[in-house]
């Protein structure tokens, strides 16, 4: 029987989905969580199905990605710490891991983690379709409310003082009228 309180960590799936070499995936640390296991015992489980997770179901993490993956979220580099790039799984090895383990919780969370990335993949597609329809409005209603602004602005504008000209006139200008002296 799951309890709730193992349900409130299901409930952080989609905060842990990370974007890594064009996939989206999940740390092998977060799925050991997520599933109530060791990591170590995660990676062994994987190791001893191989075959089950190809390089478009599971990789490990470049020196690059690891340093970048730190420098996001801070993990101690002292004792303790993890001393090796992680593992990530993408959706289709993390469907696979069901298979792996197989615990109530382990097929709990695998229904989860799908429910996380088709809400994901959801997302992106109602952003992708009103992306284009965000521009066109855009460039529509610009052109339409320029005219608009720049009659504003033009109100706005406080009015050119009227100022007394200083310095030479023109030659011909009417000559200006000379001032009396006391």
């Amino acid at each position: 029987m799951v309890r709730e309180q193992d349900l409130v960590v299901v409930a952080s799936i989609d905060r842990r989905i990370l974007f890594f070499r064009g996939h989206r995936v999940i740390l092998d640390q977060d799925l050991a969580v997520l599933y109530g296991v060791a990591t170590k015992v995660l990676l062994q489980a994987v190791k001893r199905n191989a075959l089950r997770f190809p390089g478009d179901f599971m990789f490990q993490l470049t020196a690059e990605e690891f340093a970048l993956l730190r420098s996001q979220v801070v993990t101690s580099r002292s004792w303790g710490g993890r001393r090796y790039p992680p593992y990530v799984f993408t959706e289709q090895g993390v469907a696979m891991l069901s298979s792996v383990l197989r615990s109530e919780r382990a097929i709990l969370v695998n229904v989860e983690i799908m429910r996380a990335f088709v809400r994901l993949r959801q997302i992106l597609q109602v952003n992708a379709e009103l992306a284009p329809k965000l521009v066109a409005l855009e460039r529509k209603y610009d052109a339409q409310f320029k005219v608009v602004f720049d009659a504003i602005r033009q109100l706005m504008a406080p009015p050119a003082p009227a100022r007394r000209r200083i310095g030479f006139r023109d030659a011909d200008a009417p000559p200006a009228r000379a001032r009396r002296s006391s």
